[in-house]
């Protein structure tokens, strides 16, 4: 989408607010989470907000849906002034929507009975009429290009295709104001490129739309505002025309982000940490499901290898199956030249193998325990006998707490509580404490922010400059740019090709990734 030209900016310009929030102040024990902030959204606009993790995005979200009141501040929306919205019902029943970063949705559920859970339409009877909850959920699944056929289970579906599934359930309730949190960190370019006609689309029915995002680049193709939080504070409101990333990167962190992307000089005789020699799956695989084919993969002590594709390349698969969490046919999996039997994660783990998985709250991490209780629990054996592990296990998560400089008064804070960065690094320390010879890292920034990607990308170098191999799976190019020593690309359960990072372009890579091309 272009920035709005003079005559649509002052059409825009003329329009009676949507949302206008003014002095809004929320506290939270041992937090002014939100400090005064302004924020007003009109008919028809997408209106940018960013920030770091942590800033108060999504404390603003969460009162705009009803799951928190301010403490102070006025809220009018749809010329509704001084309003409360007292939960989340409240808040759909204005028309207000939201699409959160994490899903909400029942895996075990069929994908119509996920877009209208608690609101299926009755027969004259009182019984759900299916005809017209798939009827309809099928209309919403094609606004959004997807093929999908609703009585489906949840579970079968790719996390991408899960994420549209949310946003098919909140263009549902006909929203007047849809709120979209990180709502492409799981998509495809291809699936991007849908929401984005999808918002458009909205746009002319004058939805507003809010629209939370930490791919900058994404901020300037949608939106025609952008506002930024830091600390609680708003910092600033700026057309998207007259502001550009490195001003709103200022804005966020207070700082200019330098960020060391310099090759790394990984020795050429480097031995071989993991090997991957033959690794397939069977031919009689379900329809639909990514079937590994013949993949040969080494990823040399020290180094970094990236691998990128699209989804539903088999990348997930190809971490998932190397960890032991996913069954293969025939193959070879060696670590430091051993010849390793991987069938459980219990073995990868005992074989010097690690894996961070892309849905860390889901799969990664206790949310309910403290910072202290999550570091600790990959190697539990590791703290002694009982009357004094709880000791040593503190003292050593409170090394990673400020080593890795996780954002929490001390490490029995409940992880629950931290923002997704700072939940990330939790994730990482879990792993350092393993010090694996070999580390997987799948989509290891995903919904956080700059500087705490900076940060998380850092720590890679390091842990490479440590001896450790690497593996980044993301499907963000430019970190697979960033990071990578080498990349390698997958398309259709296959490696099509690889790059050393000094001949690697975008464009080349999406050559690999989308074209039947061998090596």
């Amino acid at each position: 989408m272009q920035p709005l030209n003079a005559t649509a900016a002052a059409t825009l310009a003329a329009r009676t607010n949507l949302l206008e929030m003014r002095g809004i102040h929320k506290h939270f024990p041992g937090v002014h989470a939100l400090k005064g902030v302004d924020f007003d959204l009109m008919p028809g606009e997408v209106h940018a907000l960013v920030g770091e993790n942590g800033a108060g995005k999504s404390t603003l979200m969460l009162i705009l849906a009803g799951v928190y009141q301010p403490d102070a501040g006025t809220l009018t929306f749809d010329q509704q002034p001084n309003l409360v919205i007292h939960n989340e019902r409240h808040a759909q029943s204005l028309g207000i929507a939201i699409v959160y970063q994490e899903r909400s949705l029942f895996a075990q559920m069929s994908v119509a009975e996920n877009i209208f859970a608690g609101r299926q339409p009755l027969n004259r009877v009182g019984n759900i009429n299916y005809g017209m909850l798939y009827g309809e959920s099928r209309r919403l699944l094609a606004g959004l290009d997807l093929d999908i056929d609703p009585r489906k289970p949840l579970i079968e579906l790719s996390f991408a295709q899960q994420q549209m599934v949310e946003v098919a359930k909140a263009l549902s309730l006909n929203a007047r104001m849809l709120i979209l949190d990180e709502p492409t960190g799981s998509l495809t370019n291809i699936e991007t490129e849908s929401l984005f006609r999808v918002i458009r689309r909205l746009q002319t029915q004058g939805v507003g739309i809010i629209y939370i995002s930490h791919r900058l680049e994404e901020i300037f193709q949608i939106a025609d505002r952008v506002s930024v939080l830091k600390d609680g504070e708003m910092q600033g409101t700026k057309p998207t025309a007259q502001t550009n990333p490195q001003e709103l990167v200022r804005l966020m962190v207070g700082r200019e982000m330098l960020y060391d992307a310099k090759p790394r000089a990984v020795p050429a005789d480097a031995p071989a940490a993991l090997r991957v020699v033959g690794l397939s799956d069977s031919a009689k695989l379900p329809a639909g499901q990514i079937r590994l084919q013949d993949i040969d993969l080494t990823v040399r002590a020290g180094e970094i290898l990236a691998v990128a594709g699209l989804e539903g390349s088999g990348r997930n698969e190809l971490a998932l199956a190397i960890f032991g969490a996913r069954p293969f046919e025939r193959g070879e999996i060696w670590v430091d030249g051993v010849r390793r039997h991987i069938t459980l994660p219990q073995q990868a783990i005992a074989a010097g193998i690690g894996y961070l998985p892309p849905d860390r709250k889901e799969a990664s991490l206790f949310l309910e325990m403290s910072i202290s209780n999550n570091i600790g629990s990959a190697r539990l054996g590791s703290f002694g006998e009982w009357w004094w592990s709880e000791r040593k296990r503190d003292t050593t998560a409170e090394m990673f707490r400020q080593k890795l400089h996780i954002a929490a008064p001390s490490v029995a804070r409940l992880v629950q509580t931290l923002s997704g960065g700072n939940q990330q690094k939790v994730v990482i320390s879990k792993w350092l404490l393993v010090n694996p010879r070999v580390l997987i890292v799948n989509e290891p920034t995903r919904g956080i922010d700059v500087s705490v990607k900076a940060e998380v990308h850092k720590l890679l170098r390091e842990l490479a400059d440590a001896g450790t191999a690497v593996m980044v799976i993301s499907s963000e190019l430019p970190e697979v740019l960033a990071v990578g020593d080498r990349i390698a690309v997958m398309r259709a359960g296959r490696i099509t090709g690889e790059l050393p990072r000094a001949e690697a372009t975008e464009e080349k890579i999406m050559t690999l990734a989308s074209f039947d091309i061998q090596n």
